[in-house]
């Protein structure tokens, strides 16, 4: 791995993304959608259209465009969209290379969902702040965001992905624009993740 590779994750590094996924170090994709998603996704539809930042090789935007959404992928490593656009993808869906947190602007106000997943844990605490931004600029009004939170993964380091999070962070980072509609911590999970996520849908105020 270069040395670009070992540097903290920042909103503008995607040199540290490209170089997991040219070394095969993706351990994150575990060649499925979410159970938590297609859980929730059973019992009520996220349609519309749907905003998936750090969106990785697509299954989650998969699993979006086959239960009828517009999704769009969007992810600032090429070899992400690379492994994406390698699978089999429904018409409704598209994948785009770009930086979640320097939206193009005709991004502005125009999704109905946000969905995350493993993207607010993969970017450094200092960051998250304009992430929360950049959900705001890219909502409609009321429009929703449907997160798995990982909340406490194994690492416990603060140099590097995945980070850690708190209710009280997010607490703090996101009810100034949104309210929480639903929360729960998800009945399913992946292997090693069961009780360490947090399912919240936020509505925009």
């Amino acid at each position: 791995m270069n040395e670009h590779a070992m540097k903290v994750p920042s909103p503008s590094d995607s040199i540290f993304w490209q170089a997991r996924y040219e070394s095969g170090e993706t351990h994150w994709d575990k060649g499925e959608a979410a159970p938590p998603l297609l859980g929730f996704l059973s019992e009520q539809p996220m349609l519309g259209r749907v905003l998936v930042p750090g969106c990785g090789a697509g299954h989650d935007v998969r699993a979006l465009g086959h239960q009828g959404a517009d999704v769009v992928g969007m992810d600032f490593a090429e070899g992400a969209i690379a492994a994406a656009l390698r699978h089999e993808n429904p018409p409704s869906v598209q994948f785009v290379q770009g930086d979640f947190f320097e939206l193009p602007q005709d991004f502005y106000g125009a999704f109905d969902w946000i969905f995350e997943h493993t993207c607010f844990c993969a970017i450094h605490p200092s960051s998250r702040p304009a992430y929360v931004a950049s959900c705001v600029k890219a909502l409609r009004p009321e429009g929703r965001i449907m997160a798995i939170f990982y909340m406490e993964p194994d690492n416990d380091s603060t140099d590097s992905p995945p980070f850690r999070s708190s209710k009280e962070e997010l607490d703090r980072l996101f009810l100034p624009w949104f309210e929480v509609v639903e929360e729960c911590v998800p009945a399913v999970a992946f292997d090693g993740r069961s009780g360490r996520e947090l399912l919240r849908v936020l509505r925009k105020k």
